[in-house]
């Protein structure tokens, strides 16, 4: 598609965070990475802390939520360039997961590109570079009846 026209996709009911939103997509696609599991089902992201839930089999390790702790912090000093394609969903579908569409999805959508650490559609606000995140802090988990619950914050 053109890049460098206006592209209509469907309106997005809320301003997130750009830090923390940008922050929030290099969590969930690591997370779903690693352990198999899908983006988070569950999700509430604000600026002083966020959350997402997850289903796992069993609780992460305080060793597995440092290295994801890590894993962002490291990518934020990399100084990544967040970037916008636009596809119709037929050529999107051939690389992503488009299940979570509303039925009424514009036929334009919008992939979000965190060099080759993570891609996603998303209608919602990010920052241009990885750098402009600050410090990512895992501050609590809890984990029941199967369902990981990772807060954090920036600082």
């Amino acid at each position: 598609m053109d890049d460098n026209k206006t592209h209509e996709i469907n309106a997005h009911n809320k301003q997130e965070h750009p830090p923390m939103h940008t922050a929030e997509h290099l969590l969930n696609g690591e997370i779903a990475r690693r352990y198999k599991c899908g983006r988070a089902f569950s999700s509430h992201i604000e600026r002083k802390k966020s959350k997402l839930d997850y289903h796992l089999p069993s609780q992460l390790t305080d060793e597995e939520i440092k290295s994801l702790e890590d894993y962002i912090n490291d990518i934020v000093k990399e100084d990544v360039e967040v970037t916008e394609e636009y596809l119709s969903q037929a050529d999107a579908m051939k690389r992503l997961d488009l299940s979570r569409l509303p039925d009424n999805a514009s036929d334009t959508v919008r992939v979000i590109k965190i060099g080759d650490y993570d891609e996603c559609l998303c209608a919602g606000t990010h920052v241009k570079r990885t750098s402009e995140i600050g410090n990512f802090r895992i501050t609590s988990t809890r984990y029941q009846d199967g369902i990981q619950r990772i807060v954090f914050k920036l600082d």
